[in-house]
């Protein structure tokens, strides 16, 4: 294990994997992330996914609600070494600047596209081929440090957030401790990236998240799993929220149906027209259920009552 003292920044499970690459790898002294949320419906006070981690492994945990004002404790830590991985908050630059080894960050896309909190989201919404993870250095402005390394990966038509976030989860853990050997060495020569390439990556706002069906097939498919399984796209049927949270790609083409238009109900799927075609919904959340196939919800459900209702109809 490398004796240098390194300090851990970070805040969603999707950290958590180069949390504990770290640990096994570095003298991890601190952890640094996100004080402790409600969650559910009985506001039960829950840690984060980082925060468990770090106290499974007897770990000092500090949670500062503003950074930027109270950062003196992470100082007194005397890191040589600040690694940070979707924290959430912007870093001031008198921790920046302090680590002798500098502060870096890893990020899940191919920088400079998708800068920004929904890098993987945007990724699958915006049918790019390919994204990947990025290692790094912080600057104050956001995911706009020099480029220490990097990996990538194709998107399968069949990922989706959940499949390719624990994907870059691991990549990202990987490419760490595979290049922290020679950056620590001062053998990589970091890359500025080029700005005329940045694209963002912003966090997805609710509207967002409502199924167009006015839009190309192949754009909806992939608004729909680029929302599953959070935050999980929707679309509103007899004025009611109904979460959609897969779908395939039908080769029919329904010329004389309006886009929304249940045009016909298949033993597995849902067939709804859109702006090129049909796009066939195979699971799906009606308001206050469960999350269920298609298949389970027709048990329920005729047939007849779907067809021609149009959703998203006010």
């Amino acid at each position: 294990m490398d004796k240098i003292k390194v300090i851990f920044m970070g805040t969603p499970e999707f950290s958590v994997n180069v949390l504990k690459a770290l640990i096994e790898n570095y003298q991890v002294v601190g952890v640094v992330t996100q004080p402790d949320k409600e969650v559910g419906r009985h506001h039960e006070i829950k840690p984060t996914p980082v925060k468990e981690v770090a106290q499974e492994n007897n770990i000092l945990v500090l949670q500062p609600e503003n950074i930027r004002k109270d950062y003196q404790d992470i100082l007194a830590l005397d890191p040589d070494l600040i690694v940070t991985c979707a924290y959430g908050q912007f870093i001031p630059k008198e921790v920046l600047e302090y680590p002798k080894y500098g502060c870096i960050n890893v990020h899940a896309s191919l920088l400079p596209k998708l800068r920004g909190g929904a890098p993987i989201h945007r990724a699958i919404i915006n049918n790019e081929v390919r994204t990947g993870v990025t290692i790094m250095y912080m600057v104050e402005k956001m995911d706009a440090g020099d480029i220490i390394s990097q990996a990538e990966t194709p998107i399968y038509k069949e990922d989706n957030v959940g499949i390719l976030h624990d994907r870059l989860s691991k990549m990202g853990a990987k490419l760490l401790i595979e290049t922290l050997p020679d950056l620590l060495k001062g053998k990589i020569t970091p890359i500025p990236q080029k700005e005329e390439e940045v694209t963002y990556a912003y966090n997805i706002k609710r509207e967002e998240e409502l199924i167009d069906f006015n839009k190309r097939t192949i754009d909806i498919y992939n608004q729909i799993r680029g929302l599953n399984p959070w935050p999980g796209g929707y679309a509103l049927l007899d004025g009611k929220i109904m979460k959609i949270y897969e779908a395939r790609i039908s080769d029919s083409f329904f010329t004389t149906k309006k886009n929304g238009e249940i045009g016909k109900v298949y033993d597995d799927g849902i067939g709804v027209s859109t702006m090129d075609g049909e796009i066939i919904i195979t699971k799906l959340q009606p308001s206050g259920k469960r999350k269920m196939t298609v298949k389970e919800y027709l048990n329920g459900t005729p047939k007849e009552s779907l067809l021609g209702k149009i959703f998203n109809e006010e």
